[in-house]
Protein backbone atom coordinates (compact mmCIF):
# COMPACT_ATOMS: atom_id res chain seq x y z
CA UNK A 1 0.00 0.00 0.00
CA UNK A 2 2.95 2.32 0.66
CA UNK A 3 3.97 2.12 -3.00
CA UNK A 4 0.53 3.13 -4.18
CA UNK A 5 0.38 6.03 -1.72
CA UNK A 6 3.67 7.37 -3.09
CA UNK A 7 1.91 7.85 -6.44
CA UNK A 8 -0.12 10.63 -4.81
CA UNK A 9 2.86 12.41 -3.25
CA UNK A 10 5.01 12.95 -6.33
CA UNK A 11 4.44 14.79 -9.59
CA UNK A 12 5.74 12.95 -12.65
CA UNK A 13 6.88 14.77 -15.80
CA UNK A 14 4.27 15.27 -18.55
CA UNK A 15 5.88 12.59 -20.74
CA UNK A 16 5.06 10.04 -18.00
CA UNK A 17 1.38 10.99 -17.70
CA UNK A 18 0.09 8.86 -20.56
CA UNK A 19 -0.13 5.12 -21.03
CA UNK A 20 0.00 2.79 -18.05
CA UNK A 21 1.52 3.78 -14.71
CA UNK A 22 4.22 1.13 -14.30
CA UNK A 23 5.58 -0.19 -11.03
CA UNK A 24 8.55 -2.48 -11.66
CA UNK A 25 9.61 -4.88 -8.92
CA UNK A 26 13.20 -6.10 -9.33
CA UNK A 27 13.69 -9.32 -7.38
CA UNK A 28 11.36 -11.96 -6.02
CA UNK A 29 8.59 -11.38 -3.51
CA UNK A 30 5.53 -13.34 -4.68
CA UNK A 31 3.23 -12.05 -1.92
CA UNK A 32 4.11 -8.41 -2.71
CA UNK A 33 3.62 -9.00 -6.43
CA UNK A 34 0.29 -10.72 -5.80
CA UNK A 35 -0.92 -7.87 -3.59
CA UNK A 36 0.13 -5.21 -6.12
CA UNK A 37 -1.49 -7.09 -9.00
CA UNK A 38 -4.70 -7.35 -6.97
CA UNK A 39 -4.58 -3.62 -6.28
CA UNK A 40 -3.92 -2.90 -9.98
CA UNK A 41 -7.30 -4.39 -10.87
CA UNK A 42 -9.16 -1.70 -8.94
CA UNK A 43 -6.89 1.36 -8.67
CA UNK A 44 -5.54 3.93 -11.08
CA UNK A 45 -3.02 6.74 -10.85
CA UNK A 46 -4.85 9.78 -12.16
CA UNK A 47 -6.27 8.51 -15.45
CA UNK A 48 -3.53 5.89 -15.89
CA UNK A 49 -4.09 2.17 -15.49
CA UNK A 50 -1.77 0.64 -12.90
CA UNK A 51 0.54 -2.06 -14.29
CA UNK A 52 2.92 -4.24 -12.27
CA UNK A 53 6.03 -5.76 -13.87
CA UNK A 54 8.33 -8.16 -12.05
CA UNK A 55 11.86 -8.75 -13.31
CA UNK A 56 15.15 -10.11 -12.02
CA UNK A 57 17.21 -7.24 -13.46
CA UNK A 58 16.80 -3.72 -14.79
CA UNK A 59 15.03 -4.16 -18.12
CA UNK A 60 15.79 -1.34 -20.60
CA UNK A 61 12.50 -2.00 -22.43
CA UNK A 62 10.48 -1.03 -19.33
CA UNK A 63 10.00 2.67 -18.56
CA UNK A 64 8.81 2.49 -14.93
CA UNK A 65 7.30 5.29 -12.90
CA UNK A 66 8.41 3.46 -9.76
CA UNK A 67 11.21 0.90 -9.65
CA UNK A 68 11.39 -1.08 -6.43
CA UNK A 69 14.72 -2.80 -5.89
CA UNK A 70 14.11 -5.57 -3.39
CA UNK A 71 16.88 -6.38 -0.91
CA UNK A 72 18.51 -9.00 -3.15
CA UNK A 73 18.63 -6.47 -6.01
CA UNK A 74 20.18 -3.64 -3.99
CA UNK A 75 23.46 -3.91 -5.89
CA UNK A 76 21.59 -2.53 -8.95
CA UNK A 77 20.99 0.85 -7.28
CA UNK A 78 23.95 2.58 -8.91
CA UNK A 79 22.86 1.37 -12.36
CA UNK A 80 19.24 2.38 -11.72
CA UNK A 81 20.26 5.85 -10.48
CA UNK A 82 22.30 6.38 -13.62
CA UNK A 83 19.76 4.92 -16.06
CA UNK A 84 16.72 6.77 -14.69
CA UNK A 85 18.34 10.11 -13.84
CA UNK A 86 15.97 12.86 -14.94
CA UNK A 87 13.51 10.42 -16.53
CA UNK A 88 10.72 10.61 -13.96
CA UNK A 89 11.34 7.35 -12.11
CA UNK A 90 11.00 7.02 -8.35
CA UNK A 91 13.65 4.62 -7.02
CA UNK A 92 12.54 2.66 -3.95
CA UNK A 93 14.79 0.29 -1.97
CA UNK A 94 14.72 -1.63 1.30
CA UNK A 95 18.26 -1.90 2.61
CA UNK A 96 19.78 0.35 5.31
CA UNK A 97 21.80 3.26 3.95
CA UNK A 98 20.51 3.26 0.38
CA UNK A 99 18.74 6.63 0.62
CA UNK A 100 22.22 8.11 1.00
CA UNK A 101 23.39 6.20 -2.07
CA UNK A 102 20.74 7.18 -4.61
CA UNK A 103 17.28 5.89 -3.61
CA UNK A 104 14.52 8.47 -3.14
CA UNK A 105 12.57 6.16 -0.81
CA UNK A 106 14.19 3.47 1.34
CA UNK A 107 12.10 1.21 3.58
CA UNK A 108 13.64 0.62 7.01
CA UNK A 109 12.62 -0.66 10.40
CA UNK A 110 12.82 2.00 13.13
CA UNK A 111 11.76 1.32 16.72
CA UNK A 112 10.42 -2.08 15.60
CA UNK A 113 8.05 -0.40 13.10
CA UNK A 114 8.04 -0.17 9.34
CA UNK A 115 9.24 3.28 8.29
CA UNK A 116 10.92 4.86 5.31
CA UNK A 117 13.74 7.23 4.58
CA UNK A 118 13.17 9.98 2.04
CA UNK A 119 15.74 11.85 -0.01
CA UNK A 120 14.15 14.80 -1.81
CA UNK A 121 17.48 15.42 -3.51
CA UNK A 122 17.41 11.93 -5.05
CA UNK A 123 13.76 12.36 -6.08
CA UNK A 124 14.63 15.60 -7.88
CA UNK A 125 17.60 13.90 -9.57
CA UNK A 126 15.11 11.30 -10.78
CA UNK A 127 13.05 14.02 -12.46
CA UNK A 128 10.23 14.16 -9.91
CA UNK A 129 8.60 17.06 -8.12
CA UNK A 130 7.23 16.93 -4.62
CA UNK A 131 6.28 19.25 -1.83
CA UNK A 132 7.34 18.93 1.76
CA UNK A 133 4.44 16.60 2.65
CA UNK A 134 6.73 13.61 2.91
CA UNK A 135 8.98 15.27 5.46
CA UNK A 136 6.49 14.68 8.28
CA UNK A 137 5.97 11.04 7.29
CA UNK A 138 9.55 9.98 6.68
CA UNK A 139 13.02 9.92 8.09
CA UNK A 140 14.50 12.73 5.97
CA UNK A 141 17.89 11.97 4.43
CA UNK A 142 19.96 14.30 2.23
Amino acid sequence: MFLYNFTKLFDWPEKMKSGSFIIQIVGSNPSLTQELNKMATSKQVGNQKLEIKTTTAIDPSIKPHIIYLLNESSDLLKDASSKYKGNGTLIVTEKPGLAKQGAAINFVVADNKQAFEYSKNNAVKGGLKTGDGLNGLAIVVD
